[in-house]
C-alpha cells in the first residue's frame, strides 16, 4: 500500500489549495477514502471522507463549507480542494482509508504534504 500526497504549500489566509493523493497497492475504487491532518503538537484528525460512489460522507465541522473532497477512480487519486484557508488549517495532510470513528485501515502512511497558512 502506498500513498503519495502532493499539492501543499504556503498561502495567505483566504487562499486556496488543491491537494492530491496518488494511491497504489489496493483497488482504490473499492474503498472509502479520507483526508487527515496533523498540526504540530496535536493528534492526527480526520478532515473529510468520501464513499465509493464519490459522495462526500463527512467533514470536520471546522472545514465544512470550505473544503471539498473528491476522487478520480480512473487515476487512483484522491483530492481535497481547500478554500478560505485559515491559519488553523496549518498542518501536514495525509490520506488513508477510514476505520471506525477516528482510525485508519492501513498502518502505513505517506509522507504527507505540508499546508501553511500565514500572513
Amino acid at each position: 500500500v502506498q500513498f503519495v500526497e502532493s499539492g501543499g504549500g504556503s498561502v495567505r489566509p483566504g487562499g486556496s489549495l488543491r491537494l492530491s493523493c496518488a494511491v497504489s497497492g489496493f483497488i482504490f475504487s473499492n474503498y472509502i477514502m479520507s483526508w487527515y491532518r496533523q498540526a504540530p503538537g496535536k493528534e492526527r484528525e480526520r478532515v473529510a471522507t468520501i464513499d465509493v460512489a464519490g459522495r462526500s460522507i463527512a467533514y470536520l465541522d471546522s472545514v465544512k463549507g470550505r473544503f471539498t473532497i473528491s476522487r478520480d477512480d480512473a487515476k487512483n487519486t484522491l483530492y481535497l480542494q481547500m478554500s478560505s484557508l485559515k491559519p488553523e488549517d496549518t498542518a501536514v495532510y495525509y490520506c488513508n482509508c477510514p476505520l471506525g470513528a477516528y482510525g485508519s485501515l492501513f498502518d502505513s502512511w505517506g509522507q504527507g504534504t505540508q499546508v501553511t497558512v500565514s500572513s
